[in-house]
């Protein structure tokens, strides 16, 4: 494999499909990328070739979003719960025993769960606005924890309308950009037309009343924190409206050796600081 290319390959993983990007040499340090809502792998296209030198990267797509595939007989359970499993399972058919995680928003529920299966696998975290405090919960899911409250389908049409529709997904990207020119349009088009397909809006709607779940495991999230005592960099859009800074400074409550960094940007600040997210990435886990 040519470690300074991008490899996209699929891997059968509990009965899943599952689609990741590769890059660099098996024999480094591996960094496992894990997205968010409403996006997938795509999101790393810009920064993999920045890291590829310096760790084995593996960046699947979440069950739901990207190109993974889901057999309908496999009678998926839309659950993060389920996301714990699918990676778990994952990592193991890659046999994958040490790595680091990138987690951004569903990645990061979703990995942390992981990290709670395998706990000594983790050898660091970093957190792109991937939340693990209830006090990181922003203004913006009011109208999720209205349907937390009342899952009526009068609150999951509002849902459908503010979030799952092309507006709903391009304003995720663009919100508390100071330029907007930097996000690049195939970025939110490609997360509209994915989303489109056949039944995903159902799957997206039915993982947004399973979100409540997550705040039930945070206690178990911030224990792995402190008693880990990971290298962790936390480095966040700071006008991001789903999850605001007091969140990003949480994590050194239960880490105080964390470094946190807020960045002049919104939810997807990867779009916008790619190259300085990467650099801060070399610097802290590869000794850059």
């Amino acid at each position: 494999m040519n470690t300074h290319s991008v490899s996209y390959r699929y891997q059968q993983a509990d009965g899943v499909n599952v689609f990741y990007r590769e890059a660099g040499d098996p024999l480094l340090p591996v960094l496992l990328l894990l997205h968010g809502f409403p996006t997938s792998s795509h999101q790393f296209r810009n920064l993999i070739p920045l890291l590829s030198d310096k760790f084995h990267i593996i960046a699947p797509d979440l069950p739901g979003f990207g190109f993974t595939d889901v057999p309908a007989e496999r009678n998926y359970s839309w659950t993060f719960d389920a996301f714990g499993q699918t990676l778990t399972a994952f990592v193991d058919a890659l046999g994958l025993k040490r790595y680091a995680m990138y987690v951004f928003d569903y990645g990061a529920p979703a990995g942390l769960r992981l990290a709670l299966a395998y706990p000594d696998r983790v050898s660091g975290l970093i957190s792109q606005n991937g939340n693990a405090y209830l006090e990181g919960l922003g203004d913006a899911w009011a109208p999720v924890r209205a349907y937390w409250d009342d899952p009526s389908e009068a609150n999951g049409e509002v849902i459908r309308d503010a979030i799952l529709t092309a507006e709903g997904v391009k304003w995720q990207y663009l919100h508390g950009v100071s330029d907007p020119q930097q996000i690049a349009p195939e970025s939110y088009t490609l997360d509209t037309l994915l989303m489109e397909r056949p039944g995903n809006k159902d799957i997206q709607q039915a993982l947004f009343l399973d979100y409540a779940s997550n705040l039930k495991r945070y206690p178990e999230f911030q224990a792995f924190f402190r008693l880990q005592q990971l290298p962790t960099l936390v480095i966040w859009g700071k006008h991001d409206p789903f999850f605001i800074p007091p969140g990003a400074l949480a994590w050194q409550r239960d880490n105080p050796q964390a470094v946190v960094e807020l960045l002049d940007s919104g939810h997807f600040a990867l779009e916008t600081h790619t190259h300085h997210i990467a650099s801060r990435i070399r610097e802290m886990f590869s000794g850059d």
